[in-house]
């Protein structure tokens, strides 16, 4: 019996891929598609995703292959007329390891993920369909379209926009469609263009912006964006060959539910937003990280908690990105690095500073077990690591494996809460 059968390698299928076998669980991971995709959809990884990849072991070659978003030159009657970043270049802290976005193709991000799966001994089975599944007490009974019948302990639908489990879950997906705003996304190569700059046309000031070419990191072409009816605006380029090319409709929604029983939606399965803000493959890749400890966990208070946490993330950031879109603001803050979200109210946050991202002790983080803050005399098993406790820190914190603070209080209180949630409280209390 396979324990986590995942539909769908995408950023967000590998990345729990991933987590899962580092823990050493049973997975198997399918793809509809007979090869690898190539093209470029999602190009950047915010803060928060590289602290996720960081920990997943892949932050280097992520780093080294991307590069950072270049200055943006903006083209009116074809004259500049205007020059810009994004945002603003902050410099590496202790809070913020990764306070960059990183341009990065999204082809060569799954490439990286997945050598990084091939490692731990798993690789993507192409070609294989989920074409039916039905769910009991006790698993999962998925029919692919090879004809195999696969028994296991839980079903992911990580399978995008169209996703077929969720299809066949019947979960609603609410949300609009905008017709109106049909896009041509495309890898070209062109002549007259620099690769210092990301070329815009269209006007700054109305934040009418029709065509935009962006020079893609470790390769030697741009990433076209423009509606279908713009083209004509770019006089001073031609376009060599067009490598990849996809026309879509600007889709915004987000699943009524993200768990049916044993069976549960992460990434464009339970939610698609607008490219801007590039929050989508980023949000992916974290519910992949919050899912994937809980169910290697086998412990059902804490898998519960799952649809709890991401649906209201992936509220926020739906919100965000369709403002942005509305509003066709190139300029990016703070609010579109995901380092401040939290989850709040939910049954694993405790204290204070529950459900808070830690931010400091990256390195201390990596690994799958858990992060204690305290200074105790308790020893605790093999799950948790004890570590000084910060500056000024009143109490003790247990950071999760996913990065989040889960208790924040007296250690009197930290036993009830491990054992609440299935993990193993202090073993014993030593003499110093």
């Amino acid at each position: 019996m396979t324990h986590v059968l995942i539909v769908g390698s995408g950023p967000t299928g590998l990345t729990l891929a991933i987590e899962l076998a580092r823990r050493g669980v049973d997975l198997r991971i399918v793809e509809r598609s007979p090869e690898h995709p190539g093209g470029v959809r999602g190009k950047g990884l915010q803060p928060r995703t590289q602290e996720v990849f960081d920990d997943l072991g892949v932050i280097d070659e992520i780093v080294a292959t991307g590069s950072a978003y270049p200055p943006i030159r903006s083209y009116q009657d074809g004259k500049v007329v205007w020059e810009g970043r994004m945002d603003e270049v902050k410099p590496v802290t202790d809070g913020e390891p990764y306070p960059n976005l990183v341009m990065q193709p999204q082809w060569r991000t799954e490439r990286i993920l997945r050598d990084r799966l091939a490692e731990l001994g798993h690789h993507v089975e192409l070609g294989t369909e989920v074409t039916d599944f039905e769910q009991d007490a006790d698993g999962v009974t998925v029919t692919l379209g090879t004809g195999e019948t696969v028994r296991c302990a839980y079903l992911v639908g990580a399978d995008g926009g169209r996703s077929t489990v969720r299809k066949r879950l019947g979960i609603g997906f609410a949300g609009e469609t905008f017709d109106s705003e049909r896009m041509l996304l495309a890898d070209v190569k062109v002549r007259g263009l620099d690769r210092d700059h990301w070329h815009i046309w269209g006007d700054m000031v109305a934040k009418e912006l029709r065509v935009s070419l962006c020079p893609l990191p470790g390769t030697d072409v741009f990433q076209l964006v423009t509606t279908l009816d713009s083209l004509d605006e770019v006089t001073d380029v031609e376009i060599d060959e067009v490598v990849w090319r996809s026309e879509y409709r600007v889709n915004i929604r987000m699943a009524d539910r993200f768990r049916v029983g044993r069976v549960f939606l992460a990434g464009d399965a339970a939610h698609v937003h607008s490219p801007a803000g590039g929050q989508g493959l980023n949000t992916g890749v974290q519910d992949a990280y919050n899912l994937g400890w809980k169910l290697a966990s086998g412990d059902e208070r804490l898998i519960d908690t799952y649809e709890y946490e991401r649906m209201g993330v992936a509220e926020h950031v739906l919100g965000l990105s369709t403002r942005l879109l509305r509003d066709q603001d190139l300029s990016r803050g703070d609010e579109t690095k995901q380092l401040g979200l939290a989850y709040y109210g939910s049954p694993l946050s405790v204290g204070e500073r529950g459900g808070q991202r830690l931010g400091a002790l990256l390195a201390e983080q990596r690994g799958t077990g858990f992060l204690l803050l305290a200074d105790t005399t308790q020893q605790y098993g093999e799950q948790i690591t004890v570590v000084p406790p910060l500056p000024g820190q009143e109490g003790v914190m247990l950071v999760r494996p996913d990065g989040y603070i889960g208790y924040h209080g007296d250690e009197a209180g930290l036993s009830a809460y491990l054992s609440g949630f299935g993990i193993p409280a202090p073993l014993a209390s030593a003499s110093r």
